[in-house]
């Protein structure tokens, strides 16, 4: 990263700015800024000066390290933190959801009177992860009704938490749903504006409960967990905040559980608590 400003923008923005940035969110979330993130920091943030009134990036990191920073800290983190997610995306993952982990469960939980079934989607961003989850559920288990079945959705976003809860997108968001689970599990309106909007129907949103949550704080739930998706999470993690989560993960999930990862992500070198059962599909020993 260059010291000095390029001249198109409107802040200063020199390396000493980044730097008590990258710090602050890595110790509030244990998220590793790479220098490469320089103009996604700045265009982010520089927004946030116009609103604030604020002269230039010295006013913005004295304001976030002052005692009266505590609610601008916390927009710190919901403006660095990236949400890029989609309905159904990775598929296969919810195919094994589907075709593998409920079967399972269903199969061990056969004597039971009132079954129990618990999964997390951690980092949940803007909902379409467990709204997914939820649609996989409620068509692949014809008797969830008698099921205590209970998906728990987290991020440390507390916008993204908000939006997810809420549960009403773009329409053209609509299309990676399957035609047949659109048709069932979401509804079409228009917004104030009059543009078209998809809404989750209630069905989906009585199995789910949101809450914000960061992943390197202490958990306030017990589990256990039959199945947790973690995607494109642990990318934004050091190691020893990737080998922290991954163990607690580990703690939280019922034996032989299943572990959901991105794309570019691995355990390879970080945990021996799980195999691999697909791919990025990991197992609890």
């Amino acid at each position: 990263m260059t010291a000095h400003a390029p001249a198109r923008r409107e802040f200063a923005f020199e390396r000493r700015h980044f730097d008590v940035i990258a710090r602050m969110i890595h110790q509030l979330a244990g998220i590793s800024l790479a220098p490469h993130k320089v103009e996604m920091v700045y265009s982010r943030l520089a927004r946030r000066l116009r609103e604030l009134r604020l002269p230039d990036f010295d006013a913005y990191c004295a304001l976030l390290e002052s005692d009266e920073g505590t609610r601008e800290v916390n927009f710190l983190v919901n403006a660095l933190t990236t949400n890029l997610t989609s309905f159904f995306r990775e598929s296969h993952h919810f195919d094994h959801l589907r075709d593998t982990v409920l079967p399972e469960i269903r199969a061990r939980q056969a004597d039971q009177s009132h079954p129990r079934l618990r999964i997390w989607s951690a980092g949940c961003s803007s909902g379409p992860e467990p709204y997914t989850i939820a649609m996989v559920l409620a068509s692949a288990m014809t008797d969830l009704r008698r099921w205590d079945a209970k998906i728990l959705a987290t991020d440390i976003d507390t916008n993204m938490v908000d939006t997810a809860r809420r549960g009403v997108y773009a329409a053209d968001s609509a299309q990676s749903i399957p035609p047949s689970l659109r048709e069932r599990f979401t509804r079409r309106i228009r917004d104030e504006d009059g543009e078209p909007k998809i809404v989750m129907e209630d069905e989906l949103k009585r199995l789910i409960t949101f809450k914000p949550l960061n992943l390197l704080e202490p958990w306030p739930m017990k589990g256990p967990f039959d199945a947790i998706f973690c995607r494109n999470v642990l990318i934004y993690f050091d190691r020893v905040g990737r080998t922290q989560v991954i163990e607690s993960f580990a703690r939280m999930l019922t034996p032989q559980g299943f572990l959901y990862l991105g794309h570019s992500e691995s355990l390879y070198g970080v945990s021996s608590n799980f195999r691999q059962s697909g791919p990025t599909i990991y197992r609890r020993l």
